[in-house]
């Protein structure tokens, strides 16, 4: 593996074949229970179908943590464990109506955002809090463009004001923590 493709989950990853096979998919699935986890701190706003979680920042930061494969396997598994029934979406809904509803795009566009924030993680976007600040706000993009298209098919000419404009000032908090975190970690890691 080159310098460019060393992610936090890259650290510690065992060389045998198995091992790192077993070790790649327990943090697949470790990635898609914390976005879950992180998607039960739900909040309905009564004039949007757009709920608040903390869902993004557990994208990005997995995204950015396990790179771009790892990430973006680890949403489709949240995606495909949502879909089967188990209750992991937002405030513990499930299921393909779910999935095909209003936030069905933002779903999708996960698994955009952590490939892409875990693509620029493997060329040490991470490093500085400048560059992670702009890797956090291009997966940020991918969700609200795959979100707010199909939301458009919901809610028409009110999608900005449905699914962007209330969410922007908590995005931007939850950007600023990811940014800062990951520099933060890998100076923490070079003092050890």
């Amino acid at each position: 593996m080159d310098r460019h493709a060393i992610t936090y989950a890259d650290v510690l990853r065992p060389t045998a074949r198995w091992s790192a096979l077993a070790y790649d998919a327990t943090l697949i699935l470790g990635g898609s229970l914390f976005v879950a986890l992180a998607a039960q701190a739900a909040v309905r706003l009564p004039f949007s179908p757009v709920p608040v979680t903390a869902q993004t920042l557990a994208v990005l930061l997995v995204g950015a943590l396990l790179g771009s494969r790892r990430g973006a396997l680890s949403m489709l598994a949240y995606l495909g464990q949502g879909l089967i029934g188990l209750p992991l979406f937002a405030a513990g809904a499930s299921g393909p109506a779910y999935a095909l509803g209003p936030t069905g795009g933002y779903l999708v566009g996960f698994i955009a955002a952590a490939y892409l924030t875990g693509w620029l993680a493997e060329r040490d976007w991470d490093r500085g809090i400048g560059t992670a600040l702009l890797a956090m706000l291009v997966g940020n993009v991918a969700i609200y463009a795959l979100g707010l298209s199909w939301l458009s098919i919901y809610v028409g000419a009110q999608t900005f004001a449905l699914g962007l404009l209330p969410y922007l000032a908590g995005d931007a908090l939850k950007l600023a923590l990811a940014a800062a975190a990951l520099p933060a970690g890998w100076r923490l890691l070079r003092s050890l």
